[in-house]
């Protein structure tokens, strides 16, 4: 299993893999592949840096190599929410499981940061997503805010797990 580490989003592994999100999630939208300048402009108008220290938290996995192949965030909307963001495995390394590992690893610093809810939204294509938010046990509720891409909100409760 590759190596989940927490990263400031400046690091050079967090924007390596943002790049991989960014390419990822204007292709699929677009249904051709991203431009270098589309993904530029992604990075420049959606800085990461909000997922660190008493703002957020960010994570890695790490293969073997060295080489990034997912990573989840969280952003600290108050003192008792937090929202995911930025949750990406690379196409070939999913399937291992990394995705939940990556979500864990946040909902593990959300809890330690003495938020209890953890939400967030996602577009209709990223069909996975959707799929593994619930399996996690995130429950569709009402949007929470008014995101241009956002298309399904869901939150999960945190008190009472480990």
């Amino acid at each position: 299993m590759p190596e989940i580490i927490r990263v400031d989003p400046a690091s050079a592994a967090a924007t390596t893999i943002l790049r991989r999100y960014y390419d990822d999630i204007i292709t699929r939208f677009y249904g051709r592949p991203a431009t270098s300048d589309e993904i530029a402009h992604e990075l420049h108008g959606h800085p990461a840096g909000d997922l660190l220290g008493d703002l957020g938290t960010f994570f890695v996995a790490l293969g073997d190599d060295g080489d990034p192949l997912g990573c989840a965030g969280a952003r600290y909307v108050d003192a008792g929410t937090a929202e995911l963001t930025r949750v990406f495995v690379s196409p070939d390394a999913r399937g291992l499981g990394l995705g939940a590992a990556l979500i864990a690893a946040v909902e593990g610093d959300v809890r330690r940061a003495g938020r209890s809810v953890v939400r967030l939204d996602t577009r209709n294509d990223l069909v996975e997503a959707r799929a593994l938010d619930a399996k996690l046990g995130y429950a569709e509720v009402e949007p929470f805010n008014a995101e241009p891409y956002a298309e399904h909100w869901f939150a999960k409760d945190l008190t009472g797990e480990s």
